[in-house]
């Protein structure tokens, strides 16, 4: 099941959603190198990251899904936003140092053609951070929150990704040890849930964030690209007799 783009920015303006987007930029701190001058790109639903993280880099964009849909992102300003299909980045080789993966690798149709194809828009040295579900943990299980939707991974499943797709493993972290519960009496625990979490049961997070860089010194399979459906919009309903139709008649 695919995430919608309504029913993200409504869990992230919950109480539940706004703890998740802590937890998970607390744990991508410790691995978020200094950012300036740097060009960051988020694909998929990114946003409550890259209003913490935009400020250090020299310019941000917001690619979206086509799947999932698109608002606009900042809310003041222009637009940075960019619907995109994940295996044709309407982006140059090498043109963006990190790229930012949060609600976009478990929903991927062809996750191996859009590694590949973040591998080709990624500058020499370029990183990428990977946050995904973890399929051990509770959140995966719960469908009440986007992170319960998609194809949950194990950290071993994300490191072969990796490196079939010429990524060199770098830096790992987990967050969301806390229960996806609603209550405020839980949710109140979440410090607790989470220093306790990274000690003593760290393969049972909520997520798993891996931190990669690009590799250069090998060669890409060259594959050929299955066809993709393309949607032209109608502009009149089936049946419709066109004008020089009824002119004839």
């Amino acid at each position: 099941m695919n995430a919608d783009i309504v029913d993200l920015r409504a869990f992230y303006h919950t109480e539940l959603g706004r703890l998740a987007a802590h937890s998970i930029t607390m744990a991508l701190t410790p691995i978020w190198q200094a950012l300036p001058e740097e060009r960051l790109a988020g694909l998929g639903y990114c946003l409550p990251y890259l209003d913490r993280f935009a400020g250090e880099a020299e310019r941000t964009m917001a690619l979206m899904p086509a799947s999932q849909g698109a608002i606009n992102w900042p809310p003041l300003g222009p637009s940075a936003t960019v619907l995109v299909h994940e295996e044709e980045l309407p982006l140059p080789d090498a043109s963006i140092d990190r790229v930012l993966l949060v609600h976009a690798l478990e929903f991927a149709e062809a996750p191996r053609e859009t590694m590949r194809e973040l591998w080709r828009v990624l500058a020499p040295g370029g990183r990428v951070v990977i946050v995904a579900p973890n399929r051990r943990g509770v959140w995966a299980r719960l469908e009440h929150t986007p992170f319960g939707n998609g194809r949950p991974y194990s950290k071993g499943q994300i490191i072969e990704l990796l490196r079939e797709t010429n990524f060199t493993p770098a830096a790992f972290a987990e967050a969301l040890f806390f229960p996806p519960s609603k209550s405020r009496a839980v949710l109140k625990l979440r410090s607790s849930f989470e220093r306790s979490g990274r000690t003593f049961w760290p393969a049972f997070a909520g997520v798993n964030i891996i931190e990669a860089q690009k590799r250069l010194y090998q060669g890409l399979p060259v594959a050929a690209r299955a066809a993709r459906k393309v949607l032209v919009p109608a502009l009149a309903p089936q049946g419709v007799p066109t004008t020089r139709a009824r002119h004839r008649g």
